[in-house]
């Protein structure tokens, strides 16, 4: 029996192309909160080295939701806290 060609796409080549969208939806949203976020802070504030970061926020803590407590947010670094309190700047007076 001769096999005609069709318009319609397989079965697994539709499921192949939304599973391929998905994983660029996935890493997009990887890519786009593991940069450093100091909305209202400066970058010296928020250079904490990873050791001494003091936890600010919660699971799945957004940038957003993480400097509107007066936190620096920064995913580049696992298994440390990524919403942290930043360092407190001094004054010098003498």
């Amino acid at each position: 029996m001769k096999r005609v060609p069709s318009c319609v796409p397989e079965p697994t080549e539709v499921m192949m192309a939304r599973a391929l969208c998905l994983l660029g939806l996935v890493l997009a949203l990887l890519f786009s909160s593991s940069t450093e976020e100091y909305v209202g802070l400066s970058a010296n504030q928020c250079a904490v080295p990873a050791k001494d970061r003091v936890d600010c926020g919660y699971p799945q803590i957004t940038p957003e939701q993480c400097n509107s407590r007066g936190c620096c947010f920064d995913a580049s670094i696992f298994e440390v806290p990524w919403c942290f309190k930043p360092l407190q700047e001094t004054e010098c007076t003498f």
